[in-house]
């Protein structure tokens, strides 16, 4: 393999995001629940402190593939799935996949941003860069109980520098990390934008 060639842990996810939009610009269903489902191996590399994210984030893919997987033609686009919820009136039930897409899509709101301070904050232990992301994507979102075992996990966090030679493999991680950090959001704020558009961005933890 030439020099550079080498893979990290975002190689996987990098690769699938290339697949996720039709030709007519849709978001495809597995495909984008494909891309999530690699970066679980990133999240694994955090050990205790991302045990709470990691469950929900593959809970949540589970319940959106779980649906999929029921009628595929009806449901090979991603937004059908909440369409089909907002007309039979039931996106808003915690147990809804609506539910499950924008949980979902927070957890990885939080993981680019993560992502972000560890690329931008070399100084910052990960800890810090754990705190901040949290604060800024996923907290206000949070009840106290959630947002507390969320603080604690936190302190939890691997070592920066032996977390960053894991997920390295052999590539080139921070030319990777710039990547996702620069293409997974573009697909985030569309599911944003879509779940806004039906009224349903902003449900909070119950």
């Amino acid at each position: 393999m030439a020099e550079g060639q080498g893979t990290t842990l975002f190689t996987p996810s990098l690769e699938a995001m290339a697949h996720v939009k039709s030709a007519d610009d849709d978001m495809l269903t597995k495909p984008f629940l494909d891309v999530c489902r690699l970066v679980l191996p990133v999240i694994d590399k955090f050990g205790a402190a991302m045990a709470l994210v990691k469950s929900d984030v593959g809970g949540n893919i589970s319940r959106l593939e779980a649906k999929y997987n029921s009628d595929p033609s009806t449901y090979h686009l991603l937004y059908n799935i909440v369409r089909k919820e907002v007309d039979e009136k039931t996106a808003k039930g915690s147990s809804s996949c609506t539910n499950g897409l924008l949980w979902l899509t927070r957890a990885m709101d939080f993981m680019v941003e993560l992502f972000r301070n560890l690329l931008e904050h070399p100084d910052w232990s990960m800890t810090e860069a754990c705190t901040n992301s949290y604060n800024k994507t996923l907290k206000k979102w949070h009840g106290w109980i959630a947002s507390t075992s969320f603080t604690v996990a936190m302190k939890l966090a691997p070592d920066r520098k032996k977390f960053m030679e894991v997920i390295g493999g052999t590539g080139d991680i921070t030319s990777d990390m710039e990547k996702f950090c620069a293409s997974f959001p573009l697909l985030l704020q569309e599911n944003h934008k879509f779940l806004k558009s039906v009224g349903l961005d902003d449900l909070k933890a119950s």
